[in-house]
């Protein structure tokens, strides 16, 4: 599933990074006419041809003025971060369980077929619940005691398995608007050289220089919320599971207590 994933990552930036090249000329329309458009009175941006930039075309627009290296770097912590913040998101949806149902089915199987009954029960539902009570039940004839210390370690195994890949996410939000603070520096050195050069600071040549240095900073703080609202959302769920494991593992044992009496 997670290499399904990455390659519609992969897949996806390269169609992003496709258009780039058509939206390089779009992106210099603008630029042609500014000396015009300075002339004419404000309104007339607006109220001109009454047709609205598309959101994407406009997204492209500022992608191209940030700065294609940098911008696409942050592009690329997007992509990969939500691929794995849908991943995990699918991996623990599968991963719930009725875990009251699940019990109950535990119990019935061990009064009417024994452990084994119940294994096979275990083995034909999905999730780490399942996974943990198999664990124990294939130590039952070892003890109570045994099987409570096997689903504790089994437990913490199952708890590895939900945080995986986390911590690939954390680095995209931590490294987004590192990238983003790194495109505004560089930015702003090339604008103060082009003001160096120019040998005037004027204030088109600041205030240009500073909105392209500032968009990446801008890009890289979008990539950040966008992938720590999915971050929380998968350690909330997470946290739930948890909650369900634990207290499913404590009833499981009080049922291998009730049927080694």
């Amino acid at each position: 599933m997670k290499k399904f994933f990455m390659f519609l990552a992969v897949a996806g930036l390269m169609t992003f990074t496709a258009n780039i090249a058509s939206a390089q000329d779009e992106a210099a329309a603008p630029a042609a006419t500014e000396q015009v458009a300075a002339d004419e009175p404000a309104t007339d941006l607006f109220a001109g041809s009454g047709e609205e930039v598309p959101l994407h075309q406009a997204l492209k627009t500022k992608f191209i003025e940030g700065g294609a290296g940098f911008m696409s770097l942050v592009l690329i912590c997007l992509i990969l971060g939500l691929a794995l913040a849908i991943e995990r998101i699918l991996y623990l949806s599968f991963s719930k369980t009725n875990t009251t149902k699940l019990l109950d089915k535990v119990e019935e199987a061990l009064k009417n077929g024994g452990v084994e009954k119940a294994k096979e029960v275990c083995r034909n539902t999905r999730g780490p619940v399942a996974s943990i009570f198999y664990q124990g039940l294939l130590r039952a004839d070892q003890g109570v005691d045994v099987v409570e210390k096997t689903i504790v370690s089994y437990g913490s195994v199952q708890m590895s398995l939900m945080e995986k890949g986390l911590g690939w996410i954390s680095l995209f939000i931590a490294i987004a608007p590192s990238l983003g603070f790194l495109g505004t520096v560089i930015g702003m050195i090339q604008a103060f050289d082009a003001i160096q050069a120019a040998g005037d600071i004027s204030p088109n040549v600041v205030a240009g220089g500073m909105k392209v240095a500032l968009i990446t900073t801008v890009g890289g703080l979008i990539v950040a919320v966008i992938l720590q609202l999915f971050y929380n959302y998968i350690l909330s769920k997470i946290d739930t599971l948890t909650i369900d494991m634990e207290d499913a593992s404590i009833r499981f044992v009080d049922t291998m207590v009730k049927y080694n009496k």
